[in-house]
């Protein structure tokens, strides 16, 4: 018998449960927590495979509402209990998109560089501090966790853009405006 896969339906824009704050983990190592962790795995890997869309997924994504965010950029990453514990001075735009409303981009303000504190999947206390794409892409998914959309932090006079549209109008540029900014390896676990 092969394992089964659990892979959840994401939840849209309007769903009350990504308007909840989720609950600190007490322990990463917990089957219940293991369990997420898997699930947030499976369910990133199908969006990918999908529809070729998912760098990152919530735990409220997939209806469980704790403090846990998984990341797939070069390799798996799991964040428990993340918390942004500085932020650089430094701001830029970033068109966002999200899985929560999949056929719209917004244009949003983050913080260019950000130091996150959090646990891995062992228990360990990590810290990595990340800038341009990797710090927008944590600054998105931890506010996940507090119920922040980031069709709550539009910026601009004109901030929402459907995906037929952006891609006729700004894909050339890239979601950060500029082409050359992309997402730089990080060491996961590091300072």
């Amino acid at each position: 018998m092969g394992s089964s896969m659990t892979i959840h339906r994401i939840r849209l824009l309007g769903d009350p449960i990504l308007r909840t704050r989720s609950e600190p983990v007490d322990n990463p190592r917990s089957p219940a927590a293991r369990l997420v962790a898997t699930e947030l795995k499976e369910t990133l890997r199908d969006l990918k495979a999908r529809h070729g869309i998912g760098r990152g997924i919530a735990a409220p994504q997939i209806g469980a509402p704790m403090r846990m965010i998984y990341i797939e950029l070069d390799e798996p990453w799991l964040l428990v209990n993340p918390e942004i514990v500085d932020v650089g001075t430094e701001d830029f735009l970033v068109w966002d998109d999200c899985c929560c409303f999949p056929d719209l981009n917004v244009k949003v303000q983050r913080a260019y560089r950000i130091k996150v504190n959090y646990f891995d999947g062992r228990g360990e206390q990590r810290a990595v501090e990340a800038e341009g794409p990797l710090a927008e892409l944590l600054q998105h998914e931890i506010d996940h966790l507090d119920g922040v959309l980031a069709v709550d932090r539009a910026t601009d006079l004109d901030p929402f853009c459907l995906n037929e549209e952006w891609n006729k109008h700004y894909s050339e540029k890239g979601r950060y405006g500029d082409p050359a900014l992309r997402y730089a390896p990080v060491e996961v676990g590091t300072l």
